[in-house]
């Protein structure tokens, strides 16, 4: 059964940048993850950066910067988060992976302009565009349905592919 990589403030854990969490109770949640599909990381965390940690916005994409409004620079643990959730992501094999909207690691579409006023620019997380970059397609919390649609089709995929057999 294919696993999911999931943002662990979307199952409840306590590692946002503000001690909170960013629990998603969804019965498509709730169902993968009693059938053991989840596989839970938090690039930010897993880079290295504590709980609670000053907001991190992108300053730049090409070269990446990633600073706090006081101007401390992120970066290196940014990075090291998104390459240690891809690594997660591969050793477990998952297929696809749900992360949380418009953070700086995991927004998959669009994420915070670097102006810490609300602003969005349209550019992937780091860790997202890791996974992205690597073949892992990104959802987010808002996009359960296609999630479930991708999920679906891969079976149906899976079980046409193991007939032609």
């Amino acid at each position: 059964m294919d696993k999911i990589l999931v943002s662990a403030c979307l199952l409840g854990a306590t590692v946002r940048y503000d001690g909170r969490h960013n629990l998603l109770e969804h019965p498509l949640l709730a169902r993968w993850k009693e059938e053991g599909r989840l596989v839970m990381a938090c690039p930010e965390t897993l880079g290295g950066l504590p709980t609670p940690r000053p907001a991190a916005e992108t300053q730049s994409r090409f070269p990446i910067l990633i600073t706090s409004a006081q101007g401390e620079d992120f970066t290196p643990q940014f990075l090291a988060g998104a390459e240690a959730t891809s690594d997660i992501a591969r050793e477990h094999g998952c297929c696809c992976a749900l992360m949380k909207a418009y953070s700086p690691s995991c927004g998959n579409r669009r994420i915070y302009d670097g102006s810490f006023s609300g602003k969005m620019v349209s550019a992937p997380g780091v860790a997202a565009h890791e996974l992205i970059r690597t073949g892992i397609p990104v959802f987010n919390e808002y996009e359960l349905d296609e999630l479930a649609e991708f999920l679906a089709a891969r079976l149906e995929y899976s079980d046409h592919t193991a007939l032609a057999c």
